[in-house]
């Protein structure tokens, strides 16, 4: 796969679908990689009028990892916020933010249609922030505007989401697994074989837990949203799943009343994930918008 120069690092990507699409950049959440995007899904959503690009985030995938900053202590980094100071991170969601501008630069567009699942959101939401005339729409999946007197995860994914990974190839299989599966709603079938072969994928390609760590801190010293999201005037598209026990719908319902003019839309039984049941009801969905949205 190809990579691009941008904001003085390296990005692993992906162009699919014909180069007359409408432009659509697609971002990963919190330590996942641009191989977690099912193929299938990748082509439906081409399929609907799209030129796709999906790409690893810094310190995940192929894309450029900051080993020398070493792993952030997240704990002095939420004591620093409660103190109310500045935390040390090694970036911020601002610097992903401008990751995704750079790499719109290397591929010539001077502005593109945004997408973004979890930590995906909270980076598109930025871009809107920061650049909003490189926006024709956003989307915002399954994210928030991480407002502190939001509701959190539950007990159950907040262990899943702080646990440590193990180093073990089999054993870092088994426990991305039951973490995923913690994630996954009640309203669609947990797929257990697939979601272990791309676990496995996903560790063979690149396994830097350290890296993932970088990406929480950077989550966490960036603070709220909601005031800079008033701001926005920019097509924007909420989904989120009713049953998300990681960013409750909460989440994406503030998102939603941040941004004037934003629609929200609840996939019932949805958790934080894209079950294959989930795609009829959101796809068509996003691809109205971002052709409603085209200038």
């Amino acid at each position: 796969m190809p990579r691009a120069r941008a904001n003085g690092i390296e990005i692993e990507y992906a162009s699919i679908g014909p180069s007359d699409g409408r432009p659509l950049l697609l971002l990963r959440g919190l330590g996942t990689q641009m191989i977690h995007w099912d193929p299938r899904l990748c082509e439906q959503i081409v399929e609907a009028g799209h030129r796709l690009i999906i790409f690893d985030n810094r310190d995940v995938g192929l894309s450029s990892h900051f080993s020398d900053a070493g792993s952030p202590d997240l704990g002095a980094v939420l004591a620093a916020l409660a103190a109310g100071d500045e935390p040390e991170v090694p970036y911020r969601l601002k610097d992903l933010a401008n990751d995704v501008v750079g790499l719109m630069d290397a591929l010539g567009y001077e502005s593109a249609h945004l997408a973004g699942i979890s930590m995906g959101g909270m980076i598109v939401q930025q871009v809107a922030i920061d650049h909003p005339r490189r926006v024709r729409s956003l989307t915002s999946v399954m994210s928030t505007t991480s407002e502190p007197n939001l509701p959190g995860p539950t007990p159950e994914a907040q262990a899943a989401l702080s646990s440590t990974p193990p180093r073990e190839r089999s054993a870092y299989i088994a426990h991305t697994v039951e973490n995923q599966r913690c994630f996954t709603g009640k309203g669609f079938p947990f797929d257990e074989k697939t979601n272990a072969q791309i676990a496995g994928r996903a560790f063979d390609r690149a396994f830097d837990p350290d890296g993932v760590t970088r990406q929480a801190a950077a989550v966490m010293a960036s603070g709220s949203r909601h005031e800079a999201l008033a701001q926005v005037r920019i097509p924007t598209l909420v989904i989120h799943g009713s049953d998300d026990p990681l960013i409750p719908v909460a989440g994406g319902a503030a998102t939603a009343r941040a941004i004037s003019g934003a629609r929200l839309q609840i996939v019932d039984g949805m958790g934080h994930d894209l079950p294959e049941g989930s795609w009829p009801q959101w796809v068509p969905s996003l691809a109205a918008h971002t052709n409603a949205s085209e200038p």
